[in-house]
């Protein structure tokens, strides 16, 4: 199944391998031209260009050690069996505001419903329900950035989902990219909608992706009723065993897409660093 979602999605893969590259090297290490994204534990990412820049001058992840490789093995042993050993992991990985730097708040509501989960209807429509069979525990939490100086309110979510193992969070992937494909156009609630969506996925080690097992980014437009648009919008989302991390960020008026994408890369990098902290096996 895993080859044939690649091949089917090849082509999709230069486009976003840009994006991945951010992440990999804010998470993990410095950036091939060596600028400063990310390469020693002081470095800053780069101010998006553009009027508004959120998340600007927060401290990037720190980079590996000498010879510790950018993704490390699954420590089995490490992995949770039940739900309260699911919920305990999924605590040591999701982000609070501060990740992302000083201009980003909690929203209200901050968490979602533990017991609930997002599905994607026939009819192109975002609902909840219970928690699949493969899920042992999921988070999501609110963020925004204040609309301030002419420029609107930014919105972020930050999701963590534990499965019960690698396969099944692969799985999430999998659908992830296949309600993209049957649904470029998404409705989040009355007055929401995402439009012109499109996605790409990349397995560790094609093109540039180093930071996780499976990248999987869409990007689009969000439009709202209350916030107009359409303003820039992207999610991206990385696998490390049986956890799935993922940031989505909706722009505003007077906020570019890169500053956007910043922030969203941001809060994935850290999650991806934690998770393998807290899941990795040990050098040596």
């Amino acid at each position: 199944m895993r080859r044939r979602r690649n091949v089917a999605l090849r082509a999709y893969g230069c486009a976003v391998a840009g994006l991945f590259f951010i992440v990999g090297c804010t998470a993990d290490g410095p950036a091939k031209d060596g600028a400063a994204k990310g390469g020693t534990a002081t470095a800053t990412p780069p101010a998006p260009s553009g009027t508004g820049s959120p998340g600007a001058g927060t401290p990037a992840a720190p980079p590996p050690t000498s010879g510790e490789p950018l993704v490390p093995e699954v420590d089995e042993a490490k992995q949770p069996k039940t739900v309260a050993e699911a919920r305990t992991l999924l605590g040591r990985v999701v982000i609070a505001e501060e990740a992302f730097g000083p201009e980003v708040v909690r929203s209200t509501p901050f968490e979602s419903d533990p017991v609930r989960w997002p599905v994607l209807g026939a009819d192109c429509v975002w609902q909840t329900s219970g928690l699949p069979a493969d899920v042992l525990a999921t988070s999501t939490r609110y963020f925004h950035v204040p609309a301030k100086d002419g420029r609107g309110r930014v919105q972020i979510n930050a999701t963590v989902t534990v499965h019960r193992n690698r396969e099944e969070s692969g799985w999430e992937t999998a659908r992830a990219m296949e309600e993209v494909l049957r649904c470029p156009n998404q409705k989040l609630r009355e007055g929401e909608e995402l439009k012109d969506l499109w996605s790409g996925s990349l397995y560790l080690g094609e093109q540039m992706n180093g930071w996780t097992e499976d990248a999987f980014s869409e990007s689009g437009k969000y439009v709202s009723a209350e916030h107009g648009g359409p303003h820039p919008y992207t999610w991206s989302q990385g696998q490390f065993g049986p956890v799935t991390m993922a940031v989505s960020g909706k722009g505003a008026v007077g906020v570019t897409e890169e500053a956007v994408t910043a922030l969203v890369v941001q809060g994935t990098s850290r999650m991806m660093l934690q998770a393998k902290k807290a899941l990795g096996k040990a050098a040596g």
